[in-house]
């Protein structure tokens, strides 16, 4: 398990973007859910999405199916 942010994956770059930009995203999750906000953080695990209600839900990498910015 890696304890820091490759800064060199193309992945990690996209995602580091939206953050700064505080561009809204859509997190699909494996289990069919959606999830809307805006990204607010990343570790090497997870992300934090806050959401339009105000609450901030972090998401493990491996429960998304896919994320896409707005």
């Amino acid at each position: 398990m890696t304890t820091e942010l490759d800064t060199g994956l193309p992945s990690t770059r996209q995602v580091q973007n939206l953050v700064r930009t505080k561009q809204n995203v859509e997190v699909k999750l494996m289990t069919g859910d959606l999830i809307s906000g805006q990204l607010r953080w990343q570790d090497p695990q997870c992300i934090a999405v806050a959401t339009a209600d105000g609450a901030v839900v972090q998401i493990w990498f491996h429960a998304i199916a896919y994320l896409k910015p707005q």
